[in-house]
């Protein structure tokens, strides 16, 4: 049976709101808002629960979605006003979904590879890094993601919308930097530092070890804490006159090394880098 909601009065749609704007409310009913449907079924595929999916049936049909039918959701028509108001951006094809958020720690990690890679964020703030830096870590195939001290929250909208759903494609473990260091240390996992202090051209890593590496704001770099427990700490030789650049593209630079020399030749044609100006 399909509800509808047409005021933008309406309780539900008000915690809607609260919902997109306010991290405190997200962690507090622990749901989150998800939108379009690219993104919607790669957070079912990857074992997130949906509470509620809302569509406006002048812009959405409903038979996208049909391989959902069978899973125990809610589903509620609305209008455009409410659309508009609720997504955050206006190109998600009329739908968006409301999802229980995970518990991302540490004992939810499962890594199966014996030598696996990691990327580490430290503090991380703005929602479009930490978007594009999951975004290009899915393109990495990394094992894992470790955000450090955030200063946003992970579901934050803009971060899904950034990650182009990215967010639902890699773990994602959510972390202070004392426990994330003690993890990787214990693990043996060794720690490449993006820091320019005592550091060798990140071209000499091999990536053959079990490895993280890990990155800084753009403003402040890495901590001291990460420096001192780097088993080397690197940095990206640049040529140009400006000494910086964005977070995100300064990891994927690290991340895809280990991709130069593996064979694609029967990968997927769909799965090809597409650069966007």
């Amino acid at each position: 049976m399909i509800k509808e909601i047409n005021s933008l009065k309406n309780p539900i749609i008000k915690n809607l709101f609260q919902l997109k704007e306010k991290s405190k409310q997200r962690r507090a009913q622990g749901l989150f808002i998800i939108e379009g449907k690219r993104e919607v079924l790669l957070a079912v595929n990857s074992g997130y629960t949906i509470k509620t999916i809302y569509f406006d049936p002048l812009l959405f049909d409903l038979q996208k979605l049909k391989q959902l039918e069978n899973h125990q959701i809610e589903w509620v028509k609305i209008n455009a006003k409410i659309y508009e108001k609720v997504a955050y951006r206006g190109s998600t094809e009329g739908v968006f979904a409301v999802a229980q958020s995970k518990n991302l720690t540490l004992d939810e990690l499962k890594i199966d590879s014996k030598t696996p890679l990691i990327l580490v964020a430290e503090s991380p703030e703005k929602p479009g890094n930490i978007g594009a830096l999951l975004r290009t870590a899915d393109a990495a195939n990394v094992d894992a993601v470790f955000i450090a001290d955030p200063k946003t929250d992970v579901y934050n909208p803009n971060v899904i919308r950034s990650s182009v759903g990215g967010l639902f494609c890699t773990q994602v473990v959510v972390g202070s930097s004392a426990e994330l260091i003690d993890y990787l240390s214990a693990q043996k996992i060794e720690i490449y530092s993006a820091i320019l202090q005592d550091s060798k051209p990140y071209t000499a890593l091999n990536y053959k070890k079990p490895t993280a590496l890990v990155v800084g704001t753009e403003s402040d770099g890495l901590t001291e804490q990460w420096r001192v427990a780097a088993n080397q700490c690197i940095h990206i030789p640049m040529l140009g006159k400006v000494d910086s650049m964005n977070v995100s593209v300064a990891a994927g630079i690290l991340m895809l090394k280990q991709n130069v020399n593996v064979d694609l030749t029967n990968s997927s044609s769909t799965n090809c880098l597409y650069i966007f100006y």
